[in-house]
């Protein structure tokens, strides 16, 4: 089974970069993030005719995360986070889909920082670790999947000095990810790449693709469960280098059957 997530950047607009990737790639199930997409603007059919089944959690101009599966239909377990079941903004959606937990999200970006974009980053955070806390306590296998606008440690980053006050890399984001991983969860790009320079996000501004300036912000947490099922992980890098692409590259694990 290969399992992915993409960050789309406006799932419209980049349509046909989504649909070529998905018949390259082929991924099982996939957590889209950054929709910028009201419910109903959804591409829905083309998502079908593409070979893919649909939920989405929209929201117009801005976040929206959705799940796709091929070959089964994902069955809708929750769309926001304990805590968070009032906010207005589209980040969290969780579905059963062959026998996996899926929950995809996309964590706030919470620049600048401090302030306030900054306190709803980190109350958010610290939603998502009590409900991954809830999650491993029911032993079922479970993945976390999405953007976290978060780079863990020093080799996620193309330059690490530039980045110490930044909302993705302060300290107490970098503490809350591994306050979290810490639970029993695999950052599963990191276990099979313990030490390889991986990028997920290059900016459009400043030849950052160019340059492989890049960021790993995108990430995949597996519970024991799954954790123990992974063989294979990795970046289609080259999808960012297409015509109108997201800054985003997809991520992607492969897992052996049970």
């Amino acid at each position: 089974m290969k399992l992915a997530t993409f960050n789309v950047n406006g799932i419209n607009g980049r349509l046909p970069v989504l649909l070529r990737w998905l018949g390259e790639a082929k991924p099982d199930i996939v957590c889209l993030q950054e929709l910028k997409a009201s419910q109903e603007k959804f591409p829905e059919r083309a998502i079908r005719d593409a070979g893919y089944a649909a939920i989405w959690h929209g929201q117009r101009s801005w976040n929206g995360v959705a799940i796709l599966t091929r070959g089964a239909e994902p069955v809708e377990t929750r769309r926001s986070l304990p805590g968070e079941d009032d906010d207005s903004q589209s980040r969290y959606l969780e579905a059963a889909v062959r026998g996996i937990l899926v929950c995809c999200l996309y964590m706030p970006n919470g620049n600048p920082a401090p302030g306030p974009k900054f306190d709803y980053k980190l109350r958010w955070f610290g939603h998502l670790i009590q409900h991954a806390a809830t999650l491993l306590a029911h032993e079922v296998p479970v993945v976390l999947v999405g953007d976290f606008n978060v780079m863990p440690a020093d080799l996620d980053v193309y330059k690490p000095e530039r980045w110490r006050d930044d909302a993705l890399f302060r300290p107490e984001v970098r503490e809350a990810f591994a306050e979290l991983v810490a639970q029993g969860w695999t950052d599963a790009l990191r276990k099979l790449h313990p030490q390889e320079r991986i990028y997920t996000f290059w900016d459009y501004f400043r030849n950052a693709w160019g340059r492989d300036a890049g960021l790993r912000i995108d990430h995949l947490l597996l519970s024991p469960q799954l954790a123990e099922r992974l063989k294979a992980a990795g970046v289609d890098r080259h999808v960012r280098g297409w015509e109108k692409a997201s800054d985003h590259a997809p991520v992607w694990i492969a897992l052996k059957a049970r």
